[in-house]
């Protein structure tokens, strides 16, 4: 008996079985994991696999999605995949967290990304935009483009959440994460294929490196804020006056920490990759760039970009959004089931893995009319009007949707009104930029392009 007829309860419409060779699988994961991804995911709406002894099903129907992360969101957990990749470094914060544990976090932060508060971050926003322009202004070498997207987020990120704390120094920070995430794929190999986790490999010295590094000025700043009185009224202030509301225990010092490094690495580095990607396709489409520009002048009558103008550019944003549906900074949601239940046909048990692939659900060829094209169009006026809301998942669905998807969007849309109209980038010459699983969805190779004044 096959897998498919093994977990099939009846014979659902649209699932098929992948049938790719375990070391085929391997080596993608080894090269690149997006291309461990089965094919069928880009056509079909549910797809088996299995890899290691381990069956998994990729959901990708959007009806499917959102049974998945709605209705039988209580039936699954994070799963040991996310908790062994990211564990070691964000440990159980608001990404890792299950159950009542999320529950509480969620809440205590909930506050902080109100529409208002949100508002209230936008001058910081424009300013760490306006100095990035600066630093362009003055270069004559090439840039790399993702890594002053990451110098421009995290600028914000500690600005507007943790109140300008200056002891995080920002390229050691950058080149933390980045060593941490650097040799994810050996850990998911692991976990995949239920390797011990003493196995070394390449890349683990440095990871770990980078974890004490990172962990260890996050707590030298909570215990700095816990020995001063003010308060800043930031992030780091909610997480210190948090309490569990069914035990009234407050937040150890461990765990702001995991939620203190949740935000700074996860909330910069998803709006950071999305904007590098967002240059690069504006670079390859002059056209829509030019309208991009024509809408900023327009509502800013040519002065300074200012707060109110940054809700008033909807082609700025739908630019942004078109190059998240290309490359979704997070590329592909897991979940672990827990209890029992059926899906499209399909009875899935206790430890079984579903992925929501959103790469590919992005261009699913059955959901997205020319899914490989650029077009901002989609997401302007009433275009998406008859898209299942599930179709498009950028930041997530459901409960744990992200909770900083419209402080992302905003920072988004701010850093590019600045720089857009000051800058034109050309990419250097030579092969178009591969994306890269890293946990986010990263160029493989560092985006390198000239900045030049505008005519």
């Amino acid at each position: 008996m096959t897998t498919l007829e093994a977990l099939a309860a009846t014979t659902p419409d649209g699932l098929v079985e992948s049938r790719r060779p375990a070391l085929s699988v391997l080596a993608s994961l080894l090269r690149n994991p997006l291309q461990a991804m089965p094919p069928e995911v880009y056509r079909e709406r549910l797809v088996l696999a299995t890899t290691g002894g381990r069956t998994s099903l990729y959901v990708c129907d959007p009806a499917l999605i959102q049974e998945v992360l709605t209705r039988q969101a209580g039936r699954l957990g994070k799963g040991n995949l996310i908790r062994k990749v990211l564990g070691p470094a964000i440990g159980e914060g608001l990404l890792t967290a299950d159950g009542a544990h999320w529950r509480w976090q969620r809440q205590a932060v909930a506050s902080g990304f109100q529409h208002e508060r949100l508002l209230g971050f936008l001058p910081a926003m424009i300013e760490a935009a306006e100095a990035t322009r600066g630093r362009w202004q003055a270069a004559s070498a090439p840039l790399d483009i993702g890594h002053e997207m990451m110098r421009t987020t995290f600028d914000i990120i500690i600005e507007t959440m943790l109140s300008g704390a200056q002891a995080l120094d920002v390229g050691k920070v950058e080149r933390a994460i980045s060593d941490y995430l650097e040799p994810s794929n050996f850990m998911v190999i692991y976990n995949l294929f239920g390797l011990p986790g003493w196995l070394p490999y390449p890349g683990r010295a440095r990871a770990r490196a980078s974890v004490t590094y990172l962990r260890e000025n996050l707590r030298a700043l909570v215990a700095q804020r816990r020995a001063e009185p003010p308060e800043h009224g930031d992030l780091l202030d909610m997480l210190l006056a948090s309490a569990d509301p069914e035990t009234d225990r407050a937040m150890r010092d461990e765990e702001i920490v995991d939620n203190l490094l949740t935000f700074v690495t996860a909330g910069h580095e998803t709006t950071a990759v999305g904007l590098a990607w967002t240059f690069h396709l504006l670079a390859q489409n002059r056209d829509w760039e030019a309208r991009v520009i024509e809408e900023i002048a327009a509502v800013t009558e040519g002065g300074p970009l200012l707060p109110r103008h940054v809700a008033a550019l909807p082609l700025t944003r739908a630019v942004f959004q078109e190059a998240m549906r290309l490359y979704p900074p997070a590329p592909v949601i897991t979940r672990e089931v827990e209890e029992p239940f059926t899906l499209g046909g399909v009875a899935l048990k206790p430890g079984m893995v579903l992925y929501v692939p959103i790469q590919a659900v992005h261009r699913h060829e059955r959901l997205w009319d020319r899914p490989e094209q650029f077009d901002p169009s989609r997401f302007l006026g009433d275009a998406g009007r008859g898209r299942h809301r599930y179709a498009y998942l950028p930041f997530g669905a459901g409960p744990r949707i992200c909770i900083g998807s419209a402080f992302a969007t905003m920072e988004a849309v701010a850093i590019l009104a600045v720089l857009l109209p000051a800058l034109r980038l050309e990419p250097l010459p030579g092969q178009a930029p591969e994306p890269m699983l890293k946990i986010t969805l990263r160029p493989k190779r560092p985006l390198r392009m000239h900045a030049s004044p505008r005519g």
